[in-house]
């Protein structure tokens, strides 16, 4: 049986996708120094003008890398988050950062991420989640394992997930 993947109660919300270069770095500092979001992130400095730049200059490059896609997340043209699929070594995780009042997207970017690991050719990715979060019931239902990790220092809950398993919605890839 192939999973199909949840609802989301902000299934019709007009969010978008885009570059990390077409989004005002201020927005990125703005969120990415919120108690809430850096509370489920690695430990790192607040973000400044000069540190968000090279940072975003960071994800451009890895958005340019074969295999990868980085996008900012924006709501009727406000940030709300950001997503992408990343190398990781031999391995390609999925990242999904976005603002507290806005996590009911959070299995629609999922979503968005499997069709565009599909689209990219991917038969697994990886995704990793601090253990501040909850155990996903529904990752561990669909993953083809399960397994704690380690980066800097922090454990993680990953989660490896096999992308043909994914029923695939129609949807535009941007």
């Amino acid at each position: 049986m192939i999973p199909r993947f949840p609802s989301s109660s902000n299934e019709e919300a007009p969010f978008e996708y885009r570059r990390f270069d077409e989004v005002d770095p201020a927005a990125f500092i703005a969120l990415l120094n919120r108690a809430k979001i850096r509370e489920h992130l690695v430990q790192h400095d607040p973000f400044d003008a000069t540190s968000i730049n090279i940072w975003i200059q960071e994800k451009l490059d890895v958005d340019a890398t074969a295999g990868c896609r980085v996008r900012a997340i924006t709501y009727q043209d406000a940030l709300v988050g950001w997503c992408g699929i990343q190398a990781n070594g031999d391995d390609f995780e999925l990242a999904i950062v976005i603002d507290e009042q806005h996590w009911g997207i959070g299995k629609r970017v999922f979503q968005k991420l499997m069709l565009w690991a599909r689209a990219l050719g991917h038969s697994e990715v990886l995704i990793h989640f601090l253990h501040t979060r909850p155990e996903y019931r529904f990752l561990r239902r669909v993953a083809s394992k399960v397994f704690e990790s380690e980066w800097l220092g922090r454990t993680f809950t990953s989660y490896q997930l096999r992308v043909d398993a994914f029923a695939a919605p129609t949807a535009r890839l941007r």
